[in-house]
């Protein structure tokens, strides 16, 4: 556990100063097929972030952690429910509202990095700056600042091939940062890495978080790196195992 987080301090929201969470779920339901076949994947699930928090979500497979996440992160709708993320109740937003949403607001991890091979690392942290056409020179002094932040400076010309996994994970968090999101959300960001990697990776998260000042929603499964968030939540049956007060 890291030094100065305690249990309580991970199981309770965080006062909000500034007012209102940066993610707010309410009564969320997603179910997959109809009839008797119907797979619930989440049953009234309800919580808050509040701003600059790192909030974990832990649960077995098929618990229901991916199908949050994309909710949260407006890849998905859901049946019924609400997800309101800086303010903005995705419900209400179109097609294109969501792209946006996406593109500006909100910053994605996955495990399988997602790095595109032809290009080298600083080329693929600039991708979503460039799909937002910013000024090539604020451009290129991102993607210096951000490969400086993520410990990989040396290596802006290499491709995903001539990195490691540990390596080619720190290009796809800086590349989720490119665009300066007010929300991380990052789905088993370790597991495929090794144990060690992947402690180095979430040190990693939760210090990008203290200093670009966003907020991250985190799902593993290695209770190992828990007690590096703020907060955990657990997934069970499609809900909440402990229903989280709100801010």
């Amino acid at each position: 556990m890291t030094e100065g987080i305690s249990a309580q301090s991970r199981t309770a929201v965080v006062e909000d100063p500034a007012g209102g969470a940066m993610v707010r779920v309410e009564n969320l339901h997603r179910s997959y097929g109809t009839g008797a076949s119907a797979v619930h994947a989440l049953r009234g699930v309800s919580f808050s972030v509040p701003h600059g928090e790192l909030v974990a979500l832990k649960g077995r497979s098929g618990s229901g952690k991916t199908t949050l996440l994309n909710l949260v992160g407006g890849l998905d709708t859901p049946d019924s429910g609400s997800v309101t993320v800086d303010g903005t109740e995705l419900s209400g937003l179109g097609e294109h509202g969501l792209l946006e949403l996406r593109r500006d607001r909100i910053g994605f991890v996955f495990q399988s990095f997602g790095l595109i091979p032809i290009l080298t690392a600083a080329e693929n942290v600039g991708v979503p700056m460039r799909l937002r056409r910013t000024d090539p020179k604020v451009r290129e002094e991102r993607v210096a600042l951000l490969l400086a932040l993520v410990g990989l400076a040396d290596h802006a010309g290499r491709r995903p091939g001539e990195l490691s996994g540990g390596q080619q994970q720190r290009v796809a968090i800086a590349r989720a940062l490119a665009n300066r999101p007010a929300l991380l959300i990052a789905d088993e960001p370790t597991g495929q890495l090794d144990a060690e990697t992947g402690l180095a990776v979430m040190e990693l998260l939760r210090a990008v978080v203290r200093s670009e000042g966003v907020t991250a929603l985190v799902a593993t499964h290695d209770a190992a790196l828990l007690g590096l968030a703020d907060r955990v939540l657990e997934l069970g049956d499609g809900g909440l195992v402990e229903p989280a007060p709100q801010a």
